[in-house]
């Protein structure tokens, strides 16, 4: 049986997340796997060409990075409930490519993400994190649809 000592769970702070987060560290715990638990703040840089913001895009995505540490900090005081080894990280950029540049760069052995986070708007915008994932990742993927 493959050992899958260093798993990597993806977060987005949607209403799934707890739900998602359970389910990798449920995994991870059978493993006695070391944790990676990340979240992608979304790069804007592609699209300040549709609108002019009220502040430099770099300031904009600075506040956007600290919010998000801060918001990854509750997050995991809140819903982590293990004594495994666990890092958090916060990136910033295009979602699927980030988590696939970090999964290589940290040798994870899986990924343990969800079928579906945010949608509408986001979801045509953006496309399916998961979906690009799947084709893109160093490692297996294991999707959780949260909904069943």
């Amino acid at each position: 049986m493959t050992e899958y000592k260093r798993i990597m769970i993806p977060v987005d702070f949607s209403e799934n997340s707890p739900k998602l987060l359970q389910a990798g560290v449920d995994v991870a715990e059978k493993f006695q796997a070391e944790l990676f638990i990340v979240f992608v703040v979304q790069s804007f840089e592609d699209y300040s060409g549709f609108f002019v913001p009220h502040m430099p895009i770099a300031q904009f995505e600075e506040e956007m990075l600290q919010s998000a540490e801060q918001k990854m900090d509750n997050f995991l005081h809140e819903n982590l409930k293990t004594s495994l080894t666990c890092h958090r990280k916060v990136l910033k950029g295009d979602v699927a490519e980030e988590l696939a540049r970090y999964a290589a760069e940290t040798k994870v052995a899986m990924i343990i993400m969800g079928t579906h986070g945010y949608k509408g708007l986001e979801r045509v915008l953006f496309g399916s994190v998961a979906e690009k994932i799947v084709k893109t990742a160093p490692c297996p993927v294991l999707t959780i649809n949260p909904y069943r």
